[in-house]
């Protein structure tokens, strides 16, 4: 058991140490930052469905999965405390008219446990949920008019509580308090007749600090169909909730260097946004709504699909209005499964490999100069074995790309590398002599 929380804590150091700059996307300018968290290294080599739930594995979409039926080899009285980890590397190629730029980051995506409670189960964790990361500049003429750079996200602390209400279905609710704050500062540059910057320039910073709660409801139906076919579904319902925004914004007057870009700031004064009423806002997050279906076979394969609405253009932030954006309703379309040649071989390391693939097709919900902001990504990924209990190392690529060129605007094309650890024991046994 040591051991094993020894490999979690340092997994999770060693990702943290470079999760400083969470996201490179010039559409996390946009809203509360792009969408980080999109569920563990075994659902997102899946394409992202979440409709499959077993006893070994944590599932963080759907709050129903935080129980599953107890395991034979436990003598069916039990099932095993779970414990899950995983990180990103992601690598960006930025593309626009005529030009091209690449970024990297490195990210923490994820942490929970779940404990067992016979008929209950209990799971509580924390995720990056979204992330802003981005330094954009406009030019006009060959002349640089504007930088706008930002950093920052929403963070998730979050507790399921799942109750087995049939050996084949259950249901679960999520409660998660949001906390986190997002960071912005803007430029317009001003330059003299000559045609040079002029010595002063000014700079504008804002900062929203973010906290509240929101909650995710969810079922899973689990149905033997005949001795080899078996039938998995997942709903999930998150409601429309309020985050309350703490806003403060400042103009300062600065002097750049013009060799390196260096921003030296001479004074700054505070704005009045207490007179304006936007010292404190309520930033609406928007309600979804998913189902999802699948079949296979136990401890063989299983294929799934699972659709999604997200009811984007619920979202409100009265501190930030940008021009020529707005948000619309998106959707999320994801199939993927799995595939274990042979769960039971002793002889054959790789035929035990649990070997997954899938595909999304997403649109975010953004809109740009009347351009749908839409997202595409292809996934694999294996599950390792490792130890005992069904403990396992995950991995999982996905190659896709985000946004288009059309309107000025900028395309990204992406590959991600997730690592991640499941890792059972058992904590609770049931005494059989005195």
């Amino acid at each position: 058991m040591i051991k094993k929380l020894v490999i979690v804590l340092i997994t999770i150091l060693a990702v943290q140490v470079h999760a400083q700059d969470r996201t490179s996307s010039p559409y996390s300018f946009y809203g509360i930052g792009s969408l980080k968290f999109k569920g563990t290294v075994e659902n997102r080599s899946m394409g992202g469905i979440s409709m499959y739930t077993d006893s070994i594995h944590v599932n963080l979409q759907n709050p129903a999965s935080t129980v599953s039926p107890n395991l034979k080899m436990f003598q069916g009285e039990s099932r095993p405390i779970k414990f899950a980890v995983g990180g990103t590397y992601s690598s960006v190629t930025l593309k626009g008219d005529g030009s091209s730029d690449k970024a990297s980051t490195t990210t923490f995506d994820y942490f929970a446990m779940t404990i067992p409670m016979g008929k209950f189960g209990m799971t509580f964790g924390l995720v990056p949920y979204t992330a802003v990361g981005y330094k954009l500049e406009s030019i006009q003429d060959e002349v640089l008019t504007n930088r706008f750079r930002g950093e920052g996200g929403l963070n998730k602390v979050f507790f399921d509580l799942g109750y087995q209400i049939t050996n084949e279905l259950s249901f679960g609710v999520d409660v998660a308090y949001n906390f986190g704050n997002i960071q912005n500062a803007a430029i317009e540059y001003v330059y003299g007749d000559d045609g040079e910057l002029v010595q002063y320039q000014t700079r504008e910073d804002n900062r929203s600090d973010l906290s509240g709660l929101s909650v995710n409801l969810g079922l899973a139906y689990t149905k033997l169909l005949n001795r080899k076919l078996q039938l998995k579904t997942g709903a999930t319902y998150s409601p429309k909730s309020d985050i309350r925004s703490k806003n403060t914004r400042s103009f300062s007057t600065i002097i750049i260097n013009e060799f390196s870009g260096q921003e030296f700031v001479v004074n700054t004064i505070d704005a009045d946004l207490v007179a304006d009423g936007l010292h404190e806002t309520d930033l609406t997050l928007p309600s979804s709504v998913s189902l999802g279906v699948g079949l296979g076979r136990p401890k063989q394969w299983f294929v799934g699909a699972e659709y999604t609405r997200q009811y984007t253009s619920q979202f409100g932030n009265p501190v930030v209005d940008i021009d020529n954006s707005n948000f619309i309703d998106g959707s999320v379309m994801s199939l993927g499964g799995f595939i274990i040649p042979d769960y039971d071989s002793f002889g054959n390391y790789w035929k035990r490999v649990t070997y997954r693939a899938g595909v999304r097709f997403e649109n975010t919900g953004l809109e740009i100069n009347n351009e749908k902001i839409d997202e595409f990504g292809i996934s694999f990924g294996a599950g390792l074995p490792i130890g005992g209990l069904f403990s396992n190392a995950n991995i999982g690529f996905e190659f896709g790309n985000r946004g288009t060129t059309n309107e000025n605007l900028i395309k990204e094309n992406f590959f991600n590398f997730q690592i991640g650890l499941s890792l059972n024991d058992r904590w609770f046994q049931k005494r059989k002599y005195d």
